[in-house]
C-alpha cells in the first residue's frame, strides 16, 4: 500500500460518505482530535512506567477513544455508519477523575500549568482538548454530529486537569497557585 494517493492535491479530502474541502469544519474538528491524540502520546512518554501504570493504561484507552471520536466526526452523512462514542465513555471518565482527584491535595485556587514534564504535557492535552471541543461545537452548528463526542471531550479536559495534578503529586512537586486568584474551588472531596 502506498502512503500517498494524490487524491487530496486539489484541496479536498475523503470523509465517511463523501469528499469535503480540507478546511471544512468537520475536518477541523476531527483534525484537532487527532492532534490531541498525538499530544496524549507525548504526555505518556513523560510518565514513569512503573509508578504510573494506571495512568498509562487509562491514557492508552483515551487514545483509542479519541480515534472513536475522530471516526464519528468523520461521518459526513448520518446513518451510513454507526457511531462509536457512547454515553458510558464519559461516565467512565468521571470515575477516573474521581479516583485521581482523591489522590491529590485539595484545591481552592487556580493553578499554573507546569511542574513536572508529565504534568506540563498533560496541561497541553487539556488545552488542545478544549480547542477540539470548540471545533466540535462549531461543526454542530451547521452539521449533524454524535452529541456524545462533545460530552466526551468536555469531560476529557477535566480528566487531563486532574491527571496533570496527579502527575505532579506523584513526583512530589506541589501545584503552583496563581497568585492573584481568589478562592474559586470548594472542597469537592
Amino acid at each position: 500500500m502506498k502512503i500517498y494517493t494524490r487524491t487530496g492535491d486539489a484541496g479536498q479530502t475523503g470523509v465517511i460518505g463523501g469528499r469535503v474541502d480540507k478546511d471544512d469544519a468537520r475536518v477541523e474538528a476531527y483534525g484537532t482530535v487527532d492532534e490531541l491524540n498525538c499530544f496524549v502520546g507525548q504526555a505518556m512518554s513523560f510518565l514513569n512506567g512503573e509508578r504510573d501504570k494506571d495512568l498509562l493504561a487509562d491514557l492508552l484507552q483515551v487514545q483509542h477513544e479519541l480515534f472513536d471520536c475522530g471516526h464519528d466526526l468523520a461521518i459526513h452523512k448520518p446513518g451510513i455508519r454507526e457511531f462509536k462514542v457512547t454515553a458510558d465513555m464519559a461516565v467512565n471518565l468521571e470515575t477516573w477523575i474521581d479516583k485521581y482527584d482523591a489522590e491529590t491535595p485539595d484545591l481552592t485556587r487556580f493553578i499554573l500549568p507546569g511542574g513536572s514534564a508529565a504534568s506540563a504535557a498533560l496541561h497541553v492535552c487539556r488545552t488542545v482538548c478544549r480547542r477540539a471541543e470548540r471545533r466540535v461545537v462549531t461543526l454542530a452548528r451547521s452539521q449533524e454530529i454524535n452529541e456524545e463526542v462533545r460530552k466526551y471531550l468536555n469531560r476529557l479536559s477535566d480528566l487531563f486537569f486532574t491527571v496533570a495534578r496527579t502527575a505532579n503529586h506523584r513526583e512530589g512537586i506541589p501545584d503552583v497557585e496563581y497568585v492573584r486568584s481568589a478562592e474559586v474551588f470548594r472542597n469537592r472531596k
